[in-house]
């Protein structure tokens, strides 16, 4: 089977059963030729989302397009390996079409891909900020306000920020999110 052959197309699948229809799959794959000379890989496309809770953030991983799953496969003139998919448990039907499955082009699965990407490259960057830099608040009750940072807390995404108001040195904590650099 040549690489160039595989496109991406999507399943429309019952909504909360992507991971059933992706782990099916994943199995089937094992088992059936026809599915493991054809179908490359399946996929689920996930985002992480953070999220306060008891003064700790957290990361949790959700669906970002809730009811499809993507698969890489050669449908090509083999009519039975897109019946196969779209007979499948949990699977609604194909984006397209049983007769005419429409391609998904890489390019928007590298856009995809590329966001849940740079989500992880967000929660491992940890010299984002350095003490004694000047940083502006762009968020909340002191938005407007530059202050130079006092601490760095990587793992809670916050920082200590020394900002004068009113004449006087005061330090605020503030997450990453609510400052840039100046």
């Amino acid at each position: 089977m040549a690489e160039s052959k595989n496109n991406w197309y999507v399943l429309k699948v019952v909504s909360g059963k992507e991971a059933k229809v992706k782990e099916y799959l994943d199995s089937e794959m094992k088992h059936n030729t026809l599915l493991s000379d054809h179908v490359a890989q399946v996929m689920i496309p996930m985002e992480k989302h953070a999220s306060i809770r008891a003064g700790k953030r957290v990361v949790k991983e959700k669906i970002s397009m809730p009811g499809y799953a993507f698969v890489q496969a050669d449908l090509g003139t083999n009519d039975e390996v897109a019946s196969a998919l779209r007979f499948m448990p949990n699977v609604l039907g194909i984006l397209g079409g049983l007769d005419h499955p429409s391609p998904v082009s890489q390019s928007e699965i590298n856009r995809m891909l590329g966001t849940a990407e740079n989500a992880e490259f967000e929660d491992s960057d940890e010299s984002l900020f350095t003490v004694d830099e000047t940083v502006k608040v762009v968020d909340g009750p002191f938005s407007g306000f530059s202050g130079v940072i006092d601490e760095v807390n990587a793992g809670q995404h916050k920082l200590k920020v020394m900002v004068k108001i009113f004449g006087r040195k005061t330090p605020l904590e503030l997450g990453f999110n609510q400052v840039e650099k100046e």
